[in-house]
């Protein structure tokens, strides 16, 4: 599987989130979000791990009882059904693989 940038278009999934599929495997998917300063990615859980890397901005990024301070180069790994939830500091981009592939972020 091979995608150029422009594959996948992005889309909203909450104010001040959006994102694109970047690469769909048999096992997982890759997906690039962007997020806007200010805004928050309230607590949940899913059953899919959630593994990745803050290429630019700035995150606050709480994986269960322990919060951490994303900078650009970090990574993280959040484990399946795992409370976790984001404060954007400032505009940001992200990159994050879901194993087993989330289908609801599979391109529309």
């Amino acid at each position: 599987m091979f995608a150029k940038t422009n594959t996948y278009p992005y889309r909203a999934l909450m104010q001040g989130v959006t994102m694109r599929p970047v690469a769909l495997g048999e096992k997982g998917n890759l997906c690039e979000f962007r997020l806007l300063k200010g805004h928050r990615l309230p607590s949940h859980r899913h059953p899919y791990e959630q593994t990745g890397t803050l290429v630019s901005g700035k995150l606050n990024f709480r994986i269960e009882n322990t919060w951490h301070l994303a900078e650009p180069g970090d990574g993280w790994s959040v484990p399946a059904n795992a409370e976790h939830e984001v404060e954007v500091l400032e505009d940001s981009v992200v990159l994050e693989m879901f194993n087993p592939g989330r289908p609801d972020y599979l391109p529309e």
